[in-house]
């Protein structure tokens, strides 16, 4: 788990760097906030309580597998969001439209509309199902799925604004990878 979170925030880390350059990089794209924190803490909390009160629900390595397994996939997914995108993926959504942003819609967003929200909805989710942490599995399910019902709308407002009827037009035929979002 631990190795998986350090990956994570230390890739992203690197590749926003290798994108933006040193200038534009801040601890904010680390992706670290009190409430990640707190999530983090909680669940690291409910493994210990449940491996020394219920050790048996911490036995079940074929979930634990299938929570790697999404760890990794939500991993994979994230990365080539980000590559892909190159210079126009940014960690705060742009609320004014920069000389060379454009629209990505091809390599991973022919598939997936926001494919790093995506990554990081089935990253997340997996850390809790690998560790069998029932009751954060759901918390983090619900929160992280909130987190991006509100920030899907907000985001693609400013893309509207930015590319038009040609944003209108690949978000109609596209999926916006997190589900029951449209």
């Amino acid at each position: 788990m631990f190795l998986s979170i350090i990956f994570f925030h230390s890739s992203e880390y690197i590749l926003a760097l290798a994108v933006h350059g040193k200038s534009n990089v801040n601890l904010k794209s680390l992706l670290i906030s009190p409430s990640y924190l707190a999530a983090m803490f909680f669940s690291l909390l409910e493994y210990l309580i449940e491996i020394v009160l219920f050790p048996g629900m911490k036995e079940y390595w074929w979930i634990s597998y299938l929570g790697l397994v999404m760890v990794i996939v939500g991993e994979i997914i994230r990365k080539a969001a980000i590559i892909t995108a190159g210079y126009s993926f940014t960690h705060l959504i742009r609320t004014n439209r920069e000389e060379n942003h454009r629209l990505i819609t091809h390599g991973i967003y022919r598939f997936i509309r926001h494919p790093a929200y995506c990554g990081f909805f089935i990253w997340s989710v997996g850390t809790q199902i690998m560790l069998c942490n029932p009751l954060s599995m759901i918390g983090f399910a619900i929160v992280v799925w909130r987190f991006f019902a509100q920030r899907i709308p907000y985001e693609e407002y400013f893309l509207r604004q930015f590319f038009g009827s040609s944003y209108d037009e690949y978000a109609r035929g596209v999926p916006s990878g997190v589900p029951f979002v449209k």
